[in-house]
């Protein structure tokens, strides 16, 4: 489960890095970051507890504290990113978006190398 969404996020990851637009890239790795963050809450469903409703990357910090701080990065751009799909496109300059894209790509990988490597101790202990 994990593992495919870490597949659709690189997805998103090659469809940034191919965009012509700063805000297409924008868009598009603040996209993989999100989907990133939904393989990490796939792999520790279990942990999240309460009914309160939360966004992705408050559950993330709980969930998973290790990428604390790269929830609260994410979720900081989070309005940027809405007024940018909603077309204020002249908000994200490409420098931004290059920026917002390498640090997506970067989330990505930590987090591919961590389920990875639990995924490696799971089946050690289990065998």
């Amino acid at each position: 489960m994990a593992g495919d969404g870490l597949e659709g996020a690189r997805s998103a990851l090659i469809g940034a890095e191919l965009a012509e637009t700063a805000s297409e890239r924008y868009l598009l790795a603040h996209l993989a970051a999100l989907r990133v963050a939904a393989a990490v809450l796939a792999a520790r469903a279990h942990a999240a507890s309460g009914a309160r409703l939360r966004n992705a990357w408050q559950l993330v910090a709980e969930v998973a504290p290790e990428f604390a701080e790269w929830a609260g990065y994410f979720a900081a751009g989070q309005h940027k990113r809405q007024a940018v799909a909603a077309g204020a496109v002249a908000l994200v300059a490409h420098r931004e978006a290059d920026d917002l894209l390498r640090d997506a790509q970067a989330f990505h990988d930590e987090v591919a190398r961590r389920l990875a490597a639990g995924r490696r101790r799971g089946a050690r202990e289990a065998g």
